[in-house]
């Protein structure tokens, strides 16, 4: 597994109620068009780092669809709809009624449910019969999360999201347009207590913290940094666990290895935010498992050039572009910090000379040309004369003494 990691792939399992990536995405985009080396940890199989280019993020909320003339009659009866937040973006009206207040589900439960998610023109473009995923983990659509909480067992329930809560400004090519408001059709089926971490095995602890990762992947393309760190925070905690279970050695690698790419991505993510103390906790830990991950390195990097340590952070830059010579965007930001190091240092020698009270070159009142290198000044040579005089005199007062 190469230490710097691969890029990101857009296209990962699941569909519009998972809320993945889109899959038509350019494999491995540039996820940020002012920073080339800003990507995210990936699988193994791509080879090359596709630095392209992609429209800046916007952000993904906007304002209501209006109504359409065509509405079905229910829509428009406020009476029917619950505003799940109070601003009526997103709403939830009950179909067939559940088996009781009690039965809902809780934060942290594995649930399921029948899906079939519509555009407003009545286009499906999601239709899943057991949907299953971790409630309030932000696993789904965030439409998906934050209504299920409030389904009963065994009630169908209609959902109406704005955008914000489905695929945002991006959309998901190639069925759902940007800005795409969307009608949600759900039916709770069941729900049970998540799994025990410490009984799962090798390969079932790796699969989760993959499917979280992704996630996170996700709404990092949405620029959506916070829930990002909260994807990538689940999946180091699924990695970190304690065990009952025996891993084989390929599966403690294959585990180390998500962890890198998760705090990779978690260190991104921080950066969007400014985050600098969390992104170099980030990096460091990283460094610790592969001191040559390149990623780590330019990252560390940029965390101390953010922070205005020069010195610290061009040696780092030094080593990530000597393992990787070829690497254009370490090039430009090295020699980027080295100007910047350079005016700082004579920023900080004229405030120097200031503090010292000693006048910069430009500021030394002129001398006369006229004066050659060997004259002395008068009042020097008058001084030095009456010290010696008085030298001169006291050796008598001394020697009549004596």
């Amino acid at each position: 597994m190469a230490s710097s990691g691969e890029e990101p792939r857009s296209g990962s399992p699941g569909r519009a109620g998972t809320g993945t990536e889109p899959s038509s995405t350019a494999d491995g985009a540039q996820l940020d068009a002012a920073e080339d080396f800003e990507v995210l940890e990936e699988e193994e199989e791509e080879e090359e780092e596709d630095l392209s280019e992609l429209p800046p993020l916007e952000d993904v909320g906007r304002p209501p669809a209006p109504p359409r003339e065509d509405a079905q009659p229910s829509e428009q009866d406020p009476q029917e709809w619950l505003d799940v937040l109070g601003s009526g973006l997103l709403k939830k009206k009950t179909l067939v009624p559940g088996q009781g207040v009690d039965t809902r589900p809780r934060k942290g439960q594995d649930v399921t449910v029948r899906l079939k998610a519509t555009l407003e023109d009545g286009s499906v473009v999601e239709e899943n019969p057991a949907l299953t995923f971790t409630l309030g983990d932000c696993d789904v659509l965030q439409a998906l999360d934050l209504c299920v909480q409030l389904l009963e067992m065994g009630e169908t329930a209609l959902i109406m999201s704005d955008a914000k809560y489905c695929y945002g400004t991006q959309g998901r090519s190639p069925d759902v347009p940007p800005n795409a408001a969307l009608t949600l059709e759900v039916e709770l089926l069941a729900a049970r207590d998540t799994p025990d971490l410490e009984l799962l095995s090798g390969k079932e602890k790796i699969e989760l913290a993959n499917r979280k990762r992704e996630r996170g992947n996700f709404f990092y393309q949405q620029a959506d940094y916070v829930l990002a760190i909260n994807s990538y925070d689940i999946a180091l905690k699924v990695i970190g666990s304690s065990s009952k279970v025996h891993f084989s050695p390929d599966e403690e690698a294959e585990l180390l290895d998500v962890k890198v790419k998760c705090l990779n991505n978690l260190a991104a993510s921080q950066l969007k935010l400014d985050h600098y103390e969390a992104a170099l906790k980030s990096c460091n830990l990283v460094l610790e498992h592969q001191p040559g991950n390149i990623k780590a390195l330019f990252r560390k990097g940029k965390v101390l050039a953010q922070q205005g340590e020069y010195r610290e952070a061009i040696p780092i830059l030094k080593a990530a572009l000597k393992l990787e010579p070829s690497n254009k965007t370490i090039h430009a930001e090295l020699s980027k910090l080295v100007k910047k190091h350079a005016d700082q240092k004579n920023v900080e020698t004229e405030m120097y000379r200031k503090m010292l009270g000693n006048p910069t070159a430009a500021g030394t009142p002129g001398k006369c040309k006229d004066k050659l290198p060997w004259s002395i000044p008068w009042k020097w040579l008058f001084g030095a004369t009456a010290i010696a005089l008085g030298g001169v005199a006291l050796s008598v007062v001394i020697a009549a003494r004596n």
